[in-house]
């Protein structure tokens, strides 16, 4: 006789599954307009958050440093980004977005939006409201456990 499994025991490996085909599903929508998963989430940062640091980029994206570095040069030879001189510190640079990349920025985020609306059809305010609070508390005990 089989038990019914309690809730805790599927709810990380169905967040997990839902992480996975999302990002599977962003990286599909984000390659018809020519980029991967991971340069449109790059797009999406500076476009909300203005310029940054590489440091700063690659702590945002959960990425190492030298994978970010790798990223950033292959975008700045395709001319969507730029490094420019942090002013006081000639040492830092700012990875900033070019003209070049306003139109890709955009459809990023016309696809982001889309993509929101469609996973979260059908499900009430409410519900999120609850979810987001939960999930926000599961970030913060994971980063508490991770001391």
């Amino acid at each position: 006789m089989s038990h019914p499994e309690r809730p805790e025991a599927n709810i990380l490996r169905t967040i997990g599954s839902l992480a996975r085909k999302l990002r599977t599903l962003f990286d599909a929508r984000s390659g018809e307009h020519g980029l991967t998963e991971a340069r449109a989430r790059l797009l999406l940062h500076l476009s909300r958050s203005g310029p940054l640091t590489q440091a700063d980029l690659a702590e945002a994206m959960e990425v190492e440093r030298p994978t970010m570095a790798r990223m950033i040069d292959g975008m700045e030879a395709q001319g969507l980004v730029s490094r420019e001189i942090v002013p006081g510190d000639r040492r830092q640079r700012h990875i900033v977005l070019t003209e070049a990349a306003q139109d890709q920025c955009a459809a990023v985020l016309m696809l982001t939006e889309q993509l929101r609306a469609e996973v979260l059809s059908g499900i009430p305010e409410k519900d999120l409201e609850v979810t987001n609070r939960v999930l926000c508390r599961m970030l913060a005990n994971v980063a508490e456990a991770g001391r």
